[in-house]
C-alpha cells in the first residue's frame, strides 16, 4: 500500500546508532533513526508505524548501505506495484527494470483495488518523486513471472522485492525464487527482499496458500542453504524490540494505528527482511 494513512500517531523514542541494516525483523526502534527519517522525508512522508513503510526504507537503506544506489547501477525490482523505490533509484542516476505480475493474473487475485498492482509504468511515479525525464529515461517496466524469470534478464547490480515471494503459491515456490533470483545480479550483485515472519509459532504455519507465512526454521533453512551455495548472507536479528509498539497487534480487520505486528488468519506476522550477496564467481 502506498498511500499514507491519515491521523496516524507518531511518537519519537531517542535515537541510538545501530549499524549497518542486517537480516532483520521490523522493528519500532528504526522509525526514530536518523537513516529513516532520511528516506521518509525523500519519500514525501511522515514516519508511520506501518510495516509496509518500513519494507521500502529498510530496503532503500540497506542498498545504499551497499554502495548500490549511485549513477550507473542497474536494479532490477520483482513485483513492483505502484512501489516509490524505482523513482527514489532513478534520483539517483540508476537504471531500474521493474517487473510484476501480469495485470490480467493480478485483477484475478484483487491486487488491483489498493494499488498493489503495476499496470504500466505510468503507476510508477505517481508522487512525482522523480522528474518525468528523468523517470522514462532511466526506467522501464515489463511483466514477470516470479516462477519462471527469463534467461535474459542478468547482469544487475542489484535487486529487490518488498513482501512478494510468500504469494508465489507454497513455501518450496519462495525458496526456488530466493535462489534463482541471485542468477539475475553480477557475481557480487545485492540482493535485498523482504517477506512474512511467523511469530505465533515454529511449528505451525500457513503454506500452499495465496500467503506463505515463514517460520523461524524456514528462514534459518533457506540462509543455510543459501550459504552451502557460496552466498553471503547478512546475520539474522531475530530479537523484537522492546518498545509499546512492538507489543501491539493489529488484529483483523486491520484498522489500528500501530501496524507493525498484524493477524493473518490464526497467526501473529510482521516483516523480515534478508540481505544477500551473489557468490563473486
Amino acid at each position: 500500500m502506498d498511500t499514507q494513512p491519515k491521523n496516524r500517531e507518531w511518537k519519537r523514542y531517542p535515537q541510538k546508532d545501530f549499524g549497518r541494516r542486517r537480516s532483520e525483523i521490523c522493528k519500532a526502534r528504526d522509525f526514530s533513526m536518523s537513516w529513516y527519517l532520511r528516506w521518509c522525508a525523500e519519500l514525501r512522508e511522515q514516519p508511520y508505524f506501518h510495516r509496509k513503510q518500513w519494507e521500502y526504507v529498510y530496503v532503500i537503506q540497506a542498498l545504499w548501505e551497499r554502495h548500490c544506489i549511485r549513477p550507473g547501477m542497474r536494479g532490477l525490482a520483482f513485483a513492483v506495484g505502484t512501489e516509490p523505490l524505482p523513482s527514489i533509484f532513478a534520483n539517483y542516476g540508476c537504471d531500474i527494470l521493474a517487473t510484476d505480475i501480469l495485470p490480467e493474473k493480478g485483477i484475478e487475485k484483487g491486487w488491483d483495488n489498493q494499488d498493489q498492482l503495476c499496470l504500466g509504468i505510468d503507476s510508477l511515479n505517481k508522487r512525482g518523486l522523480c522528474k518525468e525525464e528523468i523517470f522514462k529515461n532511466r526506467v522501464e517496466y515489463i511483466p514477470l513471472d516470479m516462477n519462471h524469470i527469463p534467461s535474459e534478464i542478468r547482469n544487475y547490480d542489484f535487486n529487490w522485492s518488498s513482501c512478494s515471494f510468500e504469494h508465489l503459491g507454497d513455501m518450496e515456490k519462495g525458496f526456488a525464487f530466493l535462489k534463482n533470483q541471485l542468477k539475475t545480479l553480477k557475481p557480487g550483485g545485492w540482493a535485498v527482499h523482504t517477506t512474512e515472519y511467523n511469530l505465533s509459532s515454529n511449528d505451525d504455519t500457513q503454506d500452499h496458500n495465496d500467503t506463505v507465512i515463514y517460520r523461524h526454521r524456514d528462514i534459518e533453512r533457506i540462509v543455510t542453504e543459501l550459504r552451502q551455495e557460496g552466498h553471503f548472507v547478512e546475520e539474522t536479528d531475530y530479537s523484537l524490540g522492546n518498545l509499546p509498539e512492538d507489543f501491539q497487534v493489529d488484529f483483523q480487520p486491520h484498522e489500528q494505528k500501530v501496524h507493525l505486528r498484524l493477524q493473518v488468519d490464526q497467526y501473529i506476522t510482521t516483516s523480515i527482511g534478508l540481505i544477500i550477496r551473489k557468490k563473486e564467481s
